[in-house]
Protein backbone atom coordinates (compact mmCIF):
# COMPACT_ATOMS: atom_id res chain seq x y z
CA UNK A 1 0.00 0.00 0.00
CA UNK A 2 1.65 3.34 -1.02
CA UNK A 3 -0.80 5.52 0.37
CA UNK A 4 -0.91 9.83 -1.02
CA UNK A 5 -0.53 12.54 0.94
CA UNK A 6 -4.38 12.93 1.56
CA UNK A 7 -4.83 9.55 2.29
CA UNK A 8 -1.77 9.94 5.25
CA UNK A 9 -3.70 13.49 6.17
CA UNK A 10 -6.87 11.44 6.99
CA UNK A 11 -5.21 8.64 8.18
CA UNK A 12 -3.03 10.39 10.93
CA UNK A 13 -6.02 13.13 11.96
CA UNK A 14 -8.58 9.84 12.47
CA UNK A 15 -5.40 8.40 14.06
CA UNK A 16 -5.35 11.19 16.82
CA UNK A 17 -9.00 11.46 17.27
CA UNK A 18 -9.46 7.46 18.05
CA UNK A 19 -6.45 7.64 20.33
CA UNK A 20 -6.27 10.94 22.88
CA UNK A 21 -10.59 12.13 22.30
CA UNK A 22 -12.69 10.75 25.12
CA UNK A 23 -16.27 11.62 26.16
CA UNK A 24 -16.80 14.56 28.08
CA UNK A 25 -13.46 16.27 26.78
CA UNK A 26 -12.59 19.89 26.25
CA UNK A 27 -11.21 19.80 22.73
CA UNK A 28 -9.07 22.48 21.05
CA UNK A 29 -9.94 22.31 17.02
CA UNK A 30 -6.97 22.54 14.82
CA UNK A 31 -6.77 24.61 11.31
CA UNK A 32 -5.44 23.30 8.34
CA UNK A 33 -5.99 20.50 5.58
CA UNK A 34 -5.12 17.92 7.60
CA UNK A 35 -6.87 19.50 10.90
CA UNK A 36 -9.93 18.92 8.31
CA UNK A 37 -10.67 15.54 8.17
CA UNK A 38 -9.74 15.53 12.81
CA UNK A 39 -12.76 17.99 12.98
CA UNK A 40 -14.71 15.52 10.63
CA UNK A 41 -14.00 12.39 12.64
CA UNK A 42 -14.96 14.94 15.86
CA UNK A 43 -18.56 15.49 13.87
CA UNK A 44 -18.92 11.59 13.54
CA UNK A 45 -18.46 11.26 17.32
CA UNK A 46 -20.48 13.50 18.13
CA UNK A 47 -23.30 12.43 15.93
CA UNK A 48 -22.78 8.96 17.59
CA UNK A 49 -23.13 10.07 20.93
CA UNK A 50 -19.90 11.82 22.35
CA UNK A 51 -20.18 14.90 24.60
CA UNK A 52 -17.36 16.90 24.04
CA UNK A 53 -17.23 20.73 24.17
CA UNK A 54 -14.56 22.26 21.65
CA UNK A 55 -13.10 25.51 21.02
CA UNK A 56 -11.47 27.00 17.01
CA UNK A 57 -8.54 28.00 16.34
CA UNK A 58 -9.59 29.74 13.25
CA UNK A 59 -13.13 30.70 11.82
CA UNK A 60 -12.99 28.59 8.84
CA UNK A 61 -12.53 25.24 11.55
CA UNK A 62 -15.14 26.81 13.88
CA UNK A 63 -17.57 26.89 11.09
CA UNK A 64 -16.83 23.56 9.80
CA UNK A 65 -17.27 22.07 13.47
CA UNK A 66 -20.39 23.82 14.02
CA UNK A 67 -21.64 22.42 10.47
CA UNK A 68 -21.51 19.03 11.82
CA UNK A 69 -23.22 19.90 14.76
CA UNK A 70 -20.54 20.01 16.98
CA UNK A 71 -20.15 22.23 19.91
CA UNK A 72 -18.06 25.28 19.87
CA UNK A 73 -17.59 27.97 22.63
CA UNK A 74 -14.92 31.27 22.87
CA UNK A 75 -11.83 29.91 24.84
CA UNK A 76 -12.29 32.30 27.17
CA UNK A 77 -15.77 29.95 28.58
CA UNK A 78 -13.85 27.36 29.26
CA UNK A 79 -10.72 26.69 31.63
CA UNK A 80 -8.04 24.33 30.63
CA UNK A 81 -8.39 22.41 27.38
CA UNK A 82 -7.74 18.72 27.57
CA UNK A 83 -6.54 18.20 24.25
CA UNK A 84 -5.84 19.96 21.51
CA UNK A 85 -4.88 18.00 17.85
CA UNK A 86 -3.56 20.32 15.34
CA UNK A 87 -1.41 20.19 11.96
CA UNK A 88 2.40 21.32 11.63
CA UNK A 89 4.59 22.88 8.69
CA UNK A 90 7.79 21.02 9.71
CA UNK A 91 8.64 18.70 12.69
CA UNK A 92 12.34 18.67 13.80
CA UNK A 93 13.41 15.33 15.69
CA UNK A 94 12.94 16.90 18.79
CA UNK A 95 9.28 17.60 17.93
CA UNK A 96 9.56 21.18 18.14
CA UNK A 97 7.78 22.98 15.20
CA UNK A 98 7.08 25.37 12.43
CA UNK A 99 3.28 26.18 12.35
CA UNK A 100 1.26 29.13 10.55
CA UNK A 101 1.07 28.66 6.67
CA UNK A 102 -2.18 28.40 7.06
CA UNK A 103 -2.37 31.36 8.46
CA UNK A 104 -4.12 30.84 12.06
CA UNK A 105 -1.21 30.86 13.90
CA UNK A 106 -1.52 33.55 17.20
CA UNK A 107 -4.94 31.70 17.87
CA UNK A 108 -3.20 28.50 17.42
CA UNK A 109 -0.21 29.19 19.99
CA UNK A 110 -2.89 31.10 22.39
CA UNK A 111 -5.12 27.53 22.36
CA UNK A 112 -2.15 25.64 22.56
CA UNK A 113 -1.05 27.90 25.62
CA UNK A 114 -4.64 27.07 27.54
CA UNK A 115 -3.91 22.52 26.44
CA UNK A 116 -3.08 20.64 28.66
CA UNK A 117 -2.14 17.61 25.58
CA UNK A 118 -1.01 19.12 22.50
CA UNK A 119 -1.17 16.69 19.61
CA UNK A 120 -0.28 17.29 16.30
CA UNK A 121 -0.90 15.59 13.58
CA UNK A 122 1.25 15.58 10.04
CA UNK A 123 2.26 13.27 7.17
CA UNK A 124 6.02 12.16 6.72
CA UNK A 125 6.60 15.27 4.55
CA UNK A 126 6.82 17.79 7.28
CA UNK A 127 9.98 16.11 9.11
CA UNK A 128 13.27 17.96 8.64
CA UNK A 129 16.48 17.74 10.17
CA UNK A 130 16.53 21.32 11.62
CA UNK A 131 13.14 23.67 11.39
CA UNK A 132 13.45 26.43 8.30
CA UNK A 133 14.61 24.22 5.93
CA UNK A 134 12.03 23.65 3.61
CA UNK A 135 9.01 26.18 4.56
CA UNK A 136 9.33 30.16 5.19
CA UNK A 137 8.63 31.03 9.35
CA UNK A 138 5.34 32.87 9.62
CA UNK A 139 5.38 35.58 11.64
CA UNK A 140 1.94 37.45 12.26
CA UNK A 141 2.63 41.22 12.57
CA UNK A 142 0.50 44.61 13.28
CA UNK A 143 -0.44 46.60 10.07
CA UNK A 144 0.72 49.45 11.31
CA UNK A 145 4.52 50.77 10.35
CA UNK A 146 4.77 46.70 8.77
CA UNK A 147 7.28 47.34 6.64
CA UNK A 148 9.66 48.82 9.41
CA UNK A 149 8.77 45.35 11.26
CA UNK A 150 10.07 43.71 7.83
CA UNK A 151 13.38 45.26 8.09
CA UNK A 152 13.83 44.20 11.73
CA UNK A 153 12.98 40.34 10.79
CA UNK A 154 15.44 40.37 8.07
CA UNK A 155 17.82 41.52 10.70
CA UNK A 156 17.56 38.17 12.36
CA UNK A 157 19.02 36.33 8.57
CA UNK A 158 15.89 35.75 6.52
CA UNK A 159 14.38 37.12 3.72
CA UNK A 160 11.10 38.27 4.71
CA UNK A 161 8.39 38.14 2.38
CA UNK A 162 4.67 39.93 2.76
CA UNK A 163 1.97 37.45 2.17
CA UNK A 164 -0.84 38.12 -0.85
CA UNK A 165 -3.91 36.68 -1.26
CA UNK A 166 -5.83 37.71 -4.57
CA UNK A 167 -3.52 40.36 -5.21
CA UNK A 168 -3.65 41.95 -1.56
CA UNK A 169 -1.90 41.49 1.71
CA UNK A 170 -3.11 38.46 3.39
CA UNK A 171 -5.58 39.44 6.68
CA UNK A 172 -5.40 37.14 9.43
CA UNK A 173 -8.10 36.05 11.85
CA UNK A 174 -7.01 39.08 13.87
CA UNK A 175 -6.48 41.91 11.37
CA UNK A 176 -2.90 41.72 11.13
CA UNK A 177 -0.21 40.72 8.62
CA UNK A 178 2.34 37.91 7.72
CA UNK A 179 5.31 38.08 6.43
CA UNK A 180 6.87 34.78 5.57
CA UNK A 181 10.38 34.28 6.61
CA UNK A 182 12.96 32.38 4.63
CA UNK A 183 16.02 31.02 6.32
CA UNK A 184 18.61 28.66 5.18
CA UNK A 185 18.08 26.95 8.27
CA UNK A 186 17.14 28.00 11.88
CA UNK A 187 19.75 26.47 13.97
CA UNK A 188 19.04 28.09 17.24
CA UNK A 189 15.17 27.83 17.66
CA UNK A 190 14.75 28.81 21.18
CA UNK A 191 17.43 32.32 20.54
CA UNK A 192 15.96 33.47 17.34
CA UNK A 193 12.05 33.04 19.11
CA UNK A 194 13.61 35.74 22.21
CA UNK A 195 14.71 37.72 18.95
CA UNK A 196 11.78 37.60 17.42
CA UNK A 197 9.72 38.44 20.66
CA UNK A 198 11.10 41.57 21.42
CA UNK A 199 10.75 43.57 18.20
CA UNK A 200 7.57 45.83 17.95
CA UNK A 201 5.05 45.40 15.29
CA UNK A 202 5.47 41.65 15.51
CA UNK A 203 2.65 39.81 17.51
CA UNK A 204 3.50 36.51 17.56
CA UNK A 205 6.04 33.87 15.70
CA UNK A 206 5.07 30.69 14.07
CA UNK A 207 7.73 28.67 16.37
CA UNK A 208 6.03 26.29 18.35
CA UNK A 209 8.98 25.17 20.82
CA UNK A 210 8.06 22.60 23.55
CA UNK A 211 4.35 22.76 22.86
CA UNK A 212 3.95 19.22 21.37
CA UNK A 213 2.84 16.23 23.80
CA UNK A 214 3.05 14.08 20.86
CA UNK A 215 3.21 13.99 17.19
CA UNK A 216 1.74 11.39 14.94
CA UNK A 217 3.31 10.99 11.65
CA UNK A 218 1.35 9.49 8.59
CA UNK A 219 3.67 7.29 6.38
CA UNK A 220 2.89 6.27 2.58
CA UNK A 221 2.73 2.33 3.88
CA UNK A 222 -0.41 2.92 5.91
CA UNK A 223 1.30 3.00 9.60
CA UNK A 224 1.14 5.55 12.10
CA UNK A 225 4.42 6.98 14.18
CA UNK A 226 4.30 8.29 17.37
CA UNK A 227 7.06 10.39 17.65
CA UNK A 228 6.88 10.76 21.35
CA UNK A 229 6.62 7.37 22.09
CA UNK A 230 9.75 6.75 19.24
CA UNK A 231 11.79 9.39 21.85
CA UNK A 232 10.99 7.52 25.04
CA UNK A 233 11.92 3.90 23.75
CA UNK A 234 15.42 6.02 22.45
CA UNK A 235 15.96 7.47 25.88
CA UNK A 236 14.90 3.90 27.45
CA UNK A 237 18.08 2.07 24.90
CA UNK A 238 20.37 4.85 25.55
CA UNK A 239 19.57 4.14 29.26
CA UNK A 240 20.32 0.99 29.24
CA UNK A 241 23.73 1.13 27.24
CA UNK A 242 25.00 2.90 29.95
CA UNK A 243 23.81 0.50 32.15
Amino acid sequence: MDLDANAMKKLVAEEAVNRYVKDGMTVGLGTGSTAKFMIERIGQLVAEGYDLTCTATSVQSEELAKSLGVKVVDLDEVGTLDITIDGADEVDPGMQLIKGLGGALLREKIVAAATEKEIIVADQSKLVDKLGMRTPLPVEVLRFGHKHTKFALEQQGCKAELRMKNGEPFVTDGGNYIYDCKFEAIEKPFFLESRLDVIPGVVENGLFLNTAYDVLIAKSDGTVESMSDALIKKRSDVLNVIN
